[in-house]
């Protein structure tokens, strides 16, 4: 693949103010984050004749897709599907913004639109939608979103570049990140657990609950229908942090299920809720 080899390491050196001036010149949006900028600069400058559109990624051959991914100085491993999705995943999000948390807030028709776009089953609820696509960010982990380190640092290795002139750094938005781990053997926490275990994780959730509010007891009886998708959220969150369950991701549970409108404002409701889903887990 015969690229300009310079203009390429410069890009992959550059900084936020000197790709958005790069930006400008080529008459290209200078919006978004450094890796976005960086991602779009060499989609347009670097590879212009190439058809880089979902129909085009869909149309690579295997040795293609891998030699276009180490232009873009992100993994070029893996499957053919799994080097498709990185690729369209590069080119039209921002890594640090399509976390699971973002996927929780999003509609069924998006999560729908997404799960299209990387080639996975479309049926099942939104919760279902949400574990596929999470499911998908899992693992493919730190592998697209931004270029590769020692690209950023030193460069192509064979190119003798000018250094690149010193500018100055501008304030950034401090944002929440969530950190996707993937386990070194991969498990699929969504599979169906036995049905004896939910039915016990319910019998657990309402145990005793004669002691408490009617209001608590009326909630406790309506989560208890939802224990499916109780199931569904844990196995996402899993999915999504390497099998880990500890603050952090009943943290995450609880928000997810405040966004879904479950009636857990009660904290002997929420507690109950907690102690469930860590079971399962």
């Amino acid at each position: 693949m015969a690229v300009d080899r310079v203009l390429l390491d410069q890009l992959y050196r550059a900084r936020l103010v000197q790709l958005r001036d790069r930006a400008e010149a080529a008459g290209l949006p200078k919006n978004g984050s450094v890796e976005v900028l960086r991602a779009r600069l060499i989609q347009h400058r670097i590879l212009p004749e190439h058809d880089l559109s979902w129909d085009g990624i869909q149309s690579m051959a295997h040795q293609e897709l891998g030699k276009t991914l180490k232009v873009f100085g992100i993994k070029s491993s893996g499957s053919h599907k799994e080097r498709r999705q990185r690729l369209w995943l590069h080119l039209n999000f921002d890594s640090r913004r399509l976390t699971v948390e973002r996927l929780a807030e999003m509609e069924r028709e998006k999560l729908h639109k997404l799960c299209q776009k990387l080639e996975l089953l479309l049926t099942g609820t939104r919760t279902v939608l949400m574990g596929r696509v999470s499911g998908v960010l899992a693992s493919q982990g730190h592998g697209w979103g931004q270029v590769k380190k020692s690209l950023r640092r030193n460069g192509l290795p064979d190119i003798s570049s000018e250094p690149l002139t010193a500018v100055e750094f501008r304030e950034r938005e401090v944002e929440e990140i969530i950190v996707v781990e993937v386990p070194s053997e991969p498990i699929d926490f969504l599979e169906q657990l036995a049905a004896h275990v939910i039915e016990d994780a319910s019998d657990n959730l309402i145990a005793g609950s004669e002691k408490i509010s009617a209001s608590a007891r009326s909630a406790l009886q309506t989560l208890k229908g939802l224990m499916d998708d109780v199931e569904r959220m844990v196995g996402t969150i899993l999915n999504s942090h390497g099998g880990r369950w500890a603050a952090a991701e009943e943290n995450l549970f609880i928000r997810i299920a405040q966004r879904k409108g479950w009636p857990i404002e009660n904290e002997v409701v929420q507690t109950r809720l907690l102690v469930v889903a860590a079971r399962i887990a």
